[in-house]
């Protein structure tokens, strides 16, 4: 089942939306639906990074970097 959302844009991100809908070829729908899909994996990403870090700092990965490494 899909639901439906009503925003209220200001004028300029309005203006903002269509260019890039012209641009693209994708409709205001799929592009709002992209950039909601981003925010919500990424504030997703970021609570669990939150929840780990304190395990991954007891175990000396202080930084993307150290992850990498490790990975590589």
């Amino acid at each position: 089942m899909k639901g439906t959302l009503t925003i209220r844009l200001d004028k300029d991100l309005e203006r903002l939306l269509d260019r890039l809908c012209k641009r693209t070829g994708q409709s205001r729908s799929d592009l709002v639906r992209q950039a909601v899909r981003r925010e919500v994996s990424l504030r997703r990403f970021e609570d669990v990074r939150r929840r780990v870090m304190p395990f991954a700092e007891a175990r000396g990965y202080l930084t993307d970097e150290d992850v990498f490494r490790e990975i590589s």
